[in-house]
């Protein structure tokens, strides 16, 4: 039998527990995962029904793991898995599930299907049929520090670009500060505007922060492979920086699967606790707000009618659900939410990694019509969104189907509605 198949079966022995047990003993198959799935929506197609991509592993499960499967294997009247199987379900369980979880929140026995995709998922690296572009883009996280390749002296070039911008200092390497601040790829390619939007941020509220040249990326590819060991090394290369430099709070940026990977998997990947909290950008800001340090602009608030779109991440996985519409209600004069918001809200078709596998842009063009009829039926031509591979993705499909849609940042519009006055007569008065 083929050395990485053993290894895909090892991995699924150690997955198997008594959770995952109970729940594909309580499946009944009622479908109900499949309407919350945009791929299944979209589509119609069964083998994107969220219990059906399972289907190995409750194989696996059955056959290895109760009384009558292994009865019924030794005596040959199951089909065994094999690495073919595996292979074929390769696209299923990649580039048709961003990992987005409201599957999960529809089950009516409460299973954990988002869960068990990422325990499939490591199997499933470990047989050697992970995407090759998500494959690739771990081992950049792990050799280079960065999933796209970016390097330190990019970082660096976009920071002097910010600072001339701006006319502030960008803090590097500083300890014993408030909060060190990450980044995502994404953003210090794409929207290097972020960078320049936190300094002027933190130096109207009188923050003091810091990035750090050692663990500047956020992003947790190895969490979207499913490969806990790289996960765990990334991750490690926050925590020791933060860890070095005593800083409070580490702010996760615009970045879902970041905040998951440093906020929620974080400690059980590392094994112990943290020394530093963990926040993402939106409540760091809904923070400043609320202890009224945050000064922003009243009289010229944005008039355009806009909504938010909820990344799966942050929103219905990261319970950051109110802070982003305390800080939209506070710069905008005509805030709409979208149809099925909140911890409610559709996938913008891109997480999970998907948004790194080229196979998959197909597909990931098709099942953004759930996004693209929500903001059609609202009726707005501005999106707000927290999450720089959302921005990304949303940008890529209102232009594939040729829609009048800006995406903006939230951490960047909040920059832009600073009320600096407001901010120096409070410390006026307080002196």
């Amino acid at each position: 039998m083929n050395a990485r198949f053993d290894q895909a079966i090892d991995a699924f022995r150690e997955v198997v527990d008594a959770p995952m047990a109970t729940f594909f003993a309580s499946c009944v198959r009622c479908g109900l995962c499949a309407e919350a799935c945009l791929f299944y929506t979209e589509t119609q197609d069964p083998r994107f029904t969220p219990i059906h991509k399972l289907e190995p592993l409750r194989r696996f499960w059955e056959q290895y793991c109760t009384v009558m499967g292994r009865v019924e294997r030794w005596l040959g009247l199951s089909k065994p898995l094999d690495l073919e199987e595996l292979t074929a379900w390769g696209p299923l369980v990649y580039d048709a599930c961003t990992l987005c979880a409201r599957c999960s929140m529809a089950c009516p026995a409460g299973n954990d299907i988002v869960g068990m995709v990422r325990k499939m998922r490591e199997g499933m690296s470990l047989a050697g049929v992970a995407p090759e572009d998500l494959v690739g883009a771990t081992q950049r996280a792990i050799t280079v520090g960065s999933p796209m390749g970016i390097k330190t002296e990019t970082l660096m070039a976009q920071i002097r670009a910010q600072e001339r911008e701006t006319g502030l200092h960008i803090p590097l390497n500083q300890a014993n500060v408030e909060y060190m601040v990450l980044l995502s790829s994404m953003e210090i390619i794409q929207f290097p505007e972020i960078i320049g939007a936190l300094a002027r941020i933190f130096q109207h509220v009188g923050a003091t922060w810091t990035i750090s040249t050692d663990a500047f990326e956020a992003t947790n590819s190895g969490i979207q492979l499913g490969v806990s060991d790289l996960a765990r090394e990334i991750l490690l290369r926050v925590v020791n920086a933060a860890e070095r430099l005593r800083v409070k709070t580490v702010i996760s940026p615009e970045c879902g699967h970041a905040f998951t990977a440093l906020r929620w998997e974080g400690p059980n990947l590392i094994g112990r606790r943290y020394t530093f909290e963990v926040l993402h950008i939106l409540e760091v800001l809904a923070g400043f707000q609320r202890e009224g340090r945050l000064h922003l602009k009243q009289r010229d608030k944005d008039a355009r009618p806009l909504s938010f779109h909820d990344p799966c991440q942050i929103a219905r996985r990261g319970g950051v659900l109110e802070e982003p519409r305390v800080l939209l209600h506070a710069i905008s004069e005509d805030f709409r939410e979208l149809p099925d918001n909140r911890a409610y809200s559709w996938c913008c078709g891109g997480g999970g990694g998907v948004s790194s596998i080229e196979r998959a842009e197909p597909l990931r063009a098709r099942v953004f019509r759930k996004k693209l009829s929500q903001i059609e039926e609202l009726g707005v031509h501005t999106l707000v969104t927290a999450c720089a591979n959302c921005h990304i993705i949303i940008e890529d499909g209102v232009e594939f189907y040729q829609v009048k849609v800006d995406v903006v940042g939230l951490t960047e519009m909040v920059a832009e509605h600073l009320d600096e006055q407001a901010a120096r007569v409070r410390v006026g008065d307080k002196s």
